[in-house]
């Protein structure tokens, strides 16, 4: 099968690689979609900057996928070929209490390897995955709805849950790239009352009033038109910048009694304790993706409401095209970039 590798230095490698063939409790999937996280550019594409959970292995990239069941091993019972199915990206040890829970993203057992990362990822012909982190794509979501889900979409959806937003609710999202879009469009989903958005680029602040993701989209370092557009603050701040500066803004957003969810990953949270947070009786949030459970959940939700989460890729390229897509997606001037796979979707699996 071909496959991408992320060797750094902002280089795409494309090579051969032999078919996978499924053991028991395991499955062959054919990705037909898998998108960019930020997290692959910043700790893989440009660098190998990753330690722990995210140390790159030199496999194949891509920790967004979803896709069509083509082969299933001894021991299966929940999936069966035909199905689609989305990758929850991260296999754990399937023991410890965050597994347990469904948060395999929190599994700190050797064994943990994230789709990507550790393990072989969605940017190829086939994939190998354990049964347990596949879950069922409703019928009508697209391809490109599950692999916005697998990683960003869970992400956004988490951290709303965990902030338990309402309709009582003016939500504050920082920082308007892919998660935060996604974050904007289900919260007016999940009813809250108000959506606000911040972003330094006038192009994203744009383009998430145009989506529908927020009601009105501001430049933060303008204190005028924040304060206009909160009031008194919001109720519930979500950061997706991972930027300090970010995070500052979410803090200085949130109203008294409200609550502040940090789910970008990287920079620095810097406050003063008693006047920003103690005083204010403010509750900080640390938020790390989500769990089996609730991107299970999230898959039903966006059923229900007939919501598509692919409305924030603006870029959709072919296997083949996997140095533009990771060029596309290092600019970050749109929104999220999906490899979509069409000419060499056809390709049977060889098993043999």
């Amino acid at each position: 099968m071909r496959g991408v590798l992320l060797p750094g230095g902002s280089r795409v490698e494309m090579v051969d690689l032999p078919d996978p063939v499924p053991g028991p409790g395991q499955v062959v999937l054919r990705p037909r979609a898998s998108t960019i996280c930020g997290s692959d550019v910043r700790a893989i594409y440009r660098e190998h900057l990753g330690t722990g959970a995210e140390a790159y292995r030199g496999v194949v990239a891509g920790h967004e996928p979803c896709g069509d069941v083509i082969a299933v091993g001894p021991g299966t019972a929940r999936v069966q070929v035909g199905d689609r199915v989305v990758v929850y990206h991260i296999s754990g040890c399937g023991q410890c209490d965050d597994c347990r829970r469904g948060y395999q993203i929190s599994c700190t057992a050797a064994e943990r390897a994230a789709y990507g990362w550790q393990r072989d990822g969605g940017h190829a012909e086939f994939l190998l995955a354990e049964e347990r982190d596949l879950l069922n794509l409703p019928d009508s979501l697209s391809y490109v709805d599950g692999a916005c889900v697998a990683c960003g979409g869970g992400t956004a959806y988490e951290a709303l849950c965990r902030a338990d937003v309402s309709g009582r609710d003016t939500v504050l999202v920082v920082g308007l790239g892919p998660v935060g879009l996604m974050t904007g469009l289900l919260a007016r989903a999940m009813g809250a009352a108000r959506v606000v958005g911040t972003d330094p680029t006038a192009s994203r602040r744009e383009a998430a009033h145009d989506l529908g993701a927020v009601d009105v989209a501001v430049d933060a370092s303008d204190d005028d038109a924040l304060k206009a557009a909160l009031g008194d603050g919001a109720e519930v701040t979500v950061d997706c910048s991972g930027a300090t500066a970010g995070r500052s803004t979410a803090v200085r957003g949130v109203r008294r009694w409200g609550r502040v969810v940090l789910v970008g990953e990287g920079g620095r949270l810097e406050v003063d304790a008693s006047e920003e947070l103690l005083h204010r009786a403010v509750t900080v949030i640390g938020s790390w993706v989500t769990s089996t459970v609730r991107m299970d959940e999230l898959l039903r939700f966006l059923d229900r409401h007939g919501l598509h989460l692919d409305v924030v890729v603006t870029d959709r390229l072919d296997l083949h095209q996997a140095e533009a897509a990771y060029r596309i997606a290092d600019a970050g001037l749109l929104g999220k970039v999906a490899i979509v796979q069409k000419s060499l979707d056809q390709r049977p699996l060889d098993a043999g």
